[in-house]
């Protein structure tokens, strides 16, 4: 029963990558996207933070506070794995720079597809998986399904439209089925974290990953800031998911520390977000001040932002 259980899991995880993607796409503004990607300072400081500062604290923590080798694997995975697919509601509740959320998914998504092949049997000590089987799923669960969506989106407009609500909608029942199943599966493992210090450095982990790039996020304007702040607390499970499903005689507890990501971004996250969104001094006022840099440098509807609602 455990065992078929653990494969419906995989299943529903596959599906939320795949929808969250595809969802992504269809709602993608690659105009938009690329506006912001051509401002050099967010983008060094989103490849900073995400990519090398914060997965490099983590590495840290993992020397210097003692917790078992598997609970350490999960949570340098967790690390390199920056935005999650549900940024865009955090940055709105935020009253950040919608204009700018496109430009950071697509920038981490990317990066993320090629950065962790890599580094993962660099940084990652005791996992055994090659390039060539990390980089597999990331391929076909995270690019592929972004493609599609955006092909559609480009092609037409309406039909994004019409099947954006359908595939949102499943991939939102999806994600209810695949948050049940972690806590049914993974429960008694998840109890087995206390004591283990894995709950503690995930809370340092998530406060810094929240605090530090809105700090020290130089020369970004606060509705930029909201966006690299929430994605950096923010992380995308399913490319954490990836390499842990692909190799063989992977120990679960390096997924329950995974899985436990979800409720520490989850908290950081909105809690992030409604902070920021009180200091823009309210919704209206907070978003048209966010879209000015967008729309003026380069000419983009920044209000509509770069992944439609």
């Amino acid at each position: 029963m455990l065992q078929a259980l653990q494969i419906l899991l995989k299943v529903t995880l596959v599906i939320f990558m795949v929808g969250n993607l595809l969802d992504m796409g269809l709602r993608l503004r690659l105009r938009a996207a690329m506006a912001g990607l051509r401002d050099r300072r967010f983008v060094a400081l989103s490849l900073l933070w995400g990519f090398v500062l914060l997965p490099a604290f983590a590495l840290l923590l993992t020397r210097i506070i003692p917790m078992g080798s598997p609970y350490a694997i999960g949570f340098i995975l967790l690390a390199m794995t920056p935005c999650a697919p549900f940024l865009p509601p955090m940055v709105d509740r935020a009253h950040g720079d919608v204009g700018y959320t496109a430009a950071f998914m697509l920038l981490c998504l990317v990066v993320t597809v090629v950065y962790m092949p890599f580094a993962v049997p660099v940084l990652v000590k005791g996992f055994t998986a090659n390039a060539l089987t990390i980089a597999k799923p990331l391929l076909l669960f995270l690019l592929v399904p972004l493609a599609v969506g955006m092909f559609i989106q480009h092609r037409s407009e309406a039909s994004a439209s019409r099947l954006h609500p359908i595939v949102k909608k499943v991939t939102g029942l999806d994600t209810l089925l695949m948050l049940l199943l972690c806590v049914v599966v993974y429960g008694k493992e998840f109890l087995e974290l206390v004591g283990s210090y894995a709950i503690g450095v995930q809370i340092l982990f998530f406060s810094v990953a929240t605090v530090a790039p809105y700090l020290l996020g130089f020369g970004l304007p606060p509705g930029q800031k909201s966006v690299l702040s929430l994605g950096m607390a923010t992380r995308n499970l399913g490319a954490a998911f990836a390499p842990l499903f692909s190799a063989h005689d992977v120990d679960q507890r390096a997924v329950v520390m995974v899985a436990f990501g979800v409720l520490m971004q989850a908290g950081f996250s909105f809690a992030a977000a409604t902070w920021f969104g009180r200091m823009a001094g309210g919704a209206q006022a907070g978003s048209n001040s966010a879209a000015e840099p967008v729309g003026e440098r380069e000419g983009v509807l920044a209000r509509k932002g770069g992944i439609d609602g």
